[in-house]
């Protein structure tokens, strides 16, 4: 009969549109809410018979539409870890499950993926965001990026470990005809870190038109602070000529002091040995090329100084302490120390899939792969379909508030007009049993 018919497909109809007010009620909850995205609701209509000649009414069912391709707002925050995705992609995310014997933390063995990037690090390091998803990348070690594996995240506060000086570069020039002794100390490192200081002291030769100086290297704190000392020659004085006012030979080395043999355009270096507590450690200073305008020259002074340092560099570095994190737009994860070095302990990779709308929901903005979804590619950031990263950003939730009340009033009207049939077929089910009296 085509009226139980029609009361059956009103309420499906009731039924379908209290399924589309769950969806906008969820939405309008989580509007606020970093990364989410909103549920659409799909109505499918299913027919019982339809045909040129019979329709009867069938029912109408109520599917959800997801909307995870869809761009939430990228919203810039203060988070130095916070990160948002400017395309399409997903953060892959582990799942925290209990903590092992030894203490370290145990995670899920399946997969997640979210775009919710409001990273922190909790107190063992891992990066987890507000819903507790650990940020998984590829480790970083000695700047070479492990692509076979992901793995949590997790930032240390461990110290940078120091390294000995064992190369320094000296650019500056001697006054040509100088004659007073010239000096400059600078700073090394020793093997444990600590900053030593070395003092370079360069003596003109008794005769004012002789090119020749003397340097003599020496260390207060070395357990034999006269490390020792070489003759410098210049221009012509050298064995083999070379142009004036460039380095032209190495003679008369003493202590722990040598130097290189000359030779036109080759390097002209000076190694020497300290002892500051640890043994010897051997450090090279590079004073340029034989026969080249650069590193150490004599040409003539304007300045009351007989020596002028132009620049010094050495490769040794301090001990460090950790000083903060950042993330990178490539997704690289550094660590910063307080000695002014840094260092890469991970990649942030972006996830992509086929159709992420069949990812399936889970809490906390996180979804799971399926079938229909695709698999799972890791690729960089930008690069295969995959979204750029935003740092210090993230990408708050795609619902906008006055669609959904618009969806709310038209949800709400129809879920009245099925009742309204409801109604109406109950009367006229009640003419129907009154017509026997």
């Amino acid at each position: 009969m085509s009226l139980y018919s029609s009361m059956n497909t009103a309420l499906s109809g009731m039924n379908a549109q209290s399924r589309a007010l769950g969806h906008i009620s969820d939405n309008v909850a989580n509007s606020q809410t970093v990364g989410f995205k909103r549920t659409d609701t799909n109505f499918v209509s299913y027919i019982s018979e339809s045909n040129s000649e019979t329709h009867r009414p069938g029912t109408v069912l109520a599917r959800p539409d997801f909307t995870n391709q869809v761009q939430g707002t990228i919203e810039q925050v203060e988070n130095p870890l916070a990160l948002a995705i400017s395309g399409q992609g997903f953060f892959t995310a582990a799942l925290p499950v209990g903590t092992n014997a030894d203490g370290t933390k145990n995670f899920d063995a399946r997969n997640f993926y979210t775009r919710a990037g409001d990273f922190n690090r909790d107190r063992e390091g891992y990066m987890v965001n507000g819903s507790g998803y650990a940020l998984q990348g590829w480790p970083v070690t000695n700047g070479v990026v492990d692509k076979t594996q992901l793995t949590p995240i997790q930032v240390k506060e461990d110290v940078f470990t120091p390294t000995p000086t064992q190369e320094l570069n000296l650019t500056g020039n001697l006054a040509a005809g100088g004659t007073t002794n010239q000096s400059t100390s600078i700073q090394v490192i020793d093997t444990l870190g600590r900053s030593r200081a070395l003092t370079l002291s360069f003596a003109p030769s008794a005769s004012t038109t002789d090119n020749t100086w003397t340097l003599s290297i020496n260390s207060p704190e070395a357990t034999t602070p006269a490390l020792g000392s070489i003759n410098i020659l210049f221009g012509k004085d050298g064995a083999v000529d070379q142009p004036d006012g460039t380095l032209a030979e190495f003679t008369t080395p003493t202590g722990t002091v040598t130097g290189t043999a000359a030779a036109a355009g080759s390097p002209a270096t000076v190694t020497f040995k300290a002892d500051f507590g640890q043994g010897l450690q051997t450090m090279t200073l590079n004073l340029g090329s034989f026969g080249v305008s650069g590193g150490l020259t004599q040409f003539a002074s304007t300045g009351a100084s007989g020596l002028s340092v132009n620049s010094f560099e050495q490769d040794g570095i301090p001990l460090g302490s950790f000083s903060s994190v950042t993330t990178q737009k490539n997704g690289d994860v550094r660590i910063n120390y307080d000695n002014g070095q840094s260092r890469i302990v991970a990649r942030v990779p972006v996830t992509v899939f086929k159709d992420p709308d069949k990812l399936d929901h889970l809490d906390g903005q996180a979804f799971l792969r399926t079938t229909e979804s695709g698999e799972a590619r890791v690729v960089e950031a930008g690069e295969d379909g995959a979204g750029l990263l935003s740092t210090r950003a993230v990408e708050r939730s795609n619902v906008d508030i006055a669609t959904e009340f618009s969806k709310l009033i038209l949800a709400q009207r129809a879920y009245s007009a099925n009742t309204k049939i409801v109604t109406t077929v109950d009367e006229l089910l009640q003419e129907t049993l009154n017509m026997r009296r």
